[in-house]
């Protein structure tokens, strides 16, 4: 029998058949193709446990002989493998022995061909021996061994089991890329207002450590201290602000700002009530001429950039001149973190104005405030469903000609419901991360959920700076 070969890229066979040992002949071949990502460096790392700086720490890589990532070596092996189990011989192949020699080292976009070519075959006890060889783009042979197997004598023909789809998410990372921006800043004078559990004093104290934040300790002293003693910290006495209890941490938090000694606020242990009530007070709190709003800064799993949501926390149904300012602050925020030109769409549960839903008819009016220059900054769209906001396909399939429509970065809710149970949808079933700041008072709020974790805090320390930055302390209103 001549030898015969066969050959595959980086789609997946409908059936695997095997060669069985009364089919094989030396010199029969099989290969394929791979080409290396950085996704298949990382799936290695998780499914294996190695994660040797050599093939994941750039800046580590980058002084290594090789001064560049590679892949793990057994990455290669698990090519031929492959190729043993579903090429030649195929299912059924009991894979006996085997012996590498790596000759160099294989770098993201690497196209390797393995292949495999039968050597010798004892058909008496079915042990078969293979020459195997990875080369890259260049034809440079990268692995070359000998693999040893024990031949299936059946014939096996079996449809492809369907592979479940793999997505590979690094917690933290977007927002991390904003802490580290912002931590390029002076640290930001920050009231921190009653700090009295645990998450909001450690979250502050690593919003500090990164650089981001001076804080400033406002409640109850004894309290305070001893929060910081369970937590295992000693904390500058010179910068604890007594103050007998939440309502007047709150209260003295916004004075620290009127007087100049803070820049921003982050809410520890107290109502969100109780810090707003204090910062809308007309007489003593940190009102402008803008409405206060909250936005979500959400990473989300599989989606391509940061999305917004607003506002989720603070305004119940608002009307339009509120709705107005709730996109301007969105805008200003994005702006403010070194989005160019963001994306705002106006969201309803339809796409075209109607009478019969009155979150259409605000958000046409929203666009046409853009258009006229009454909200300025970025993109704006409305009315859009949620799909048409953030899908490109849902556009392509109701023919949506929009600058916005499938690729928004901001998501404007009609109303807090709505806002809080998309954010929250995407926080506990997408499984996002989330941060949080308030906009529109004299300085940003980190105005965090007792419930977010010191990470959360830490990246919304990093928006609020970020924010403080591009928009210096606002006059009051």
């Amino acid at each position: 029998m001549p030898p015969s070969s066969d050959t595959s890229t980086n789609t997946y066979p409908e059936t695997v058949e095997n060669r069985t040992l009364d089919e094989l002949a030396i010199g029969d071949s099989a290969e394929l193709v791979r080409v290396l990502g950085q996704e298949d460096i990382e799936l290695f790392a998780v499914m294996s446990g190695d994660v040797n700086p050599a093939h994941l720490d750039a800046a580590y890589a980058d002084k290594t002989r090789f001064h560049h990532v590679v892949a793990h070596g057994m990455w290669g092996g698990a090519l031929i493998s492959a190729v043993l189990g579903t090429r030649l011989p195929g299912p059924g192949t009991i894979y006996t022995d085997q012996s590498l020699h790596f000759k160099r080292p294989v770098a993201i976009g690497d196209s390797i061909t393995t292949r495999v070519t039968v050597s010798e075959i004892d058909r008496e006890s079915g042990r078969v021996i293979l020459d195997c060889s990875c080369t890259n783009q260049h034809g440079a042979v990268v692995i070359e061994g000998r693999a040893e197997v024990l031949a299936p004598r059946e014939k096996i023909s079996r449809p492809v089991t369907a592979l479940p789809t793999v997505r590979l998410h690094k917690p933290g990372a977007r927002f991390a890329t904003l802490a580290e921006k912002a931590a390029a800043l002076d640290p930001m004078p920050t009231a921190v207002v009653h700090p009295c559990d645990a998450l909001s004093l450690t979250g502050a104290l690593q919003a500090e450590a990164a650089g981001l934040i001076t804080p400033l300790w406002v409640g109850p002293r004894d309290k305070i201290e001893a929060t910081a003693q369970d937590a295992g910290v000693t904390l500058d006495a010179a910068q604890i602000i007594d103050a007998p209890h939440s309502h007047a941490a709150a209260e003295a938090a916004v004075a620290l700002v009127r007087e100049g000694r803070a820049e921003a606020l982050m809410k520890g242990k107290l109502h969100t009530d109780e810090l707003l009530d204090a910062v809308l007070d007309r007489a003593q709190g940190l009102r402008t001429e803008r409405r206060l709003s909250h936005v979500f800064a959400l990473d989300v799993p599989d989606h391509d950039r940061l999305l917004f949501i607003t506002d989720a926390a603070i305004n119940i149904a608002p009307d339009l001149p509120t709705l107005a300012d709730i996109v301007q602050n969105a805008l200003d925020l994005a702006i403010a973190l070194g989005i160019e030109t963001p994306r705002a769409a106006i969201l309803s549960a339809v796409e075209t104005v109607t009478s019969k839903l009155p979150s259409t008819l605000l958000a046409a009016s929203i666009c046409k405030m853009h258009d006229r220059g009454q909200i300025t900054g970025g993109l704006v769209d409305g009315p859009l469903a949620f799909d048409n906001a953030i899908s490109p396909e849902a556009v392509a399939a109701k023919g949506i000609e929009s600058e916005v429509a499938g690729r928004a970065d901001i998501l404007v809710a009609p109303n807090l419901e709505s806002g809080n149970m998309i954010a929250k949808q995407l926080i506990h079933l997408a499984k996002a991360e989330a941060a949080g700041v308030a906009l529109g008072a004299r300085v940003p709020i980190m105005l965090t959920s007792r419930a977010d974790s010191a990470a959360a805090r830490l990246a919304s320390a990093a928006l609020a700076r970020l924010l403080a930055a591009a928009q210096p302390l606002k006059p009051a209103g």
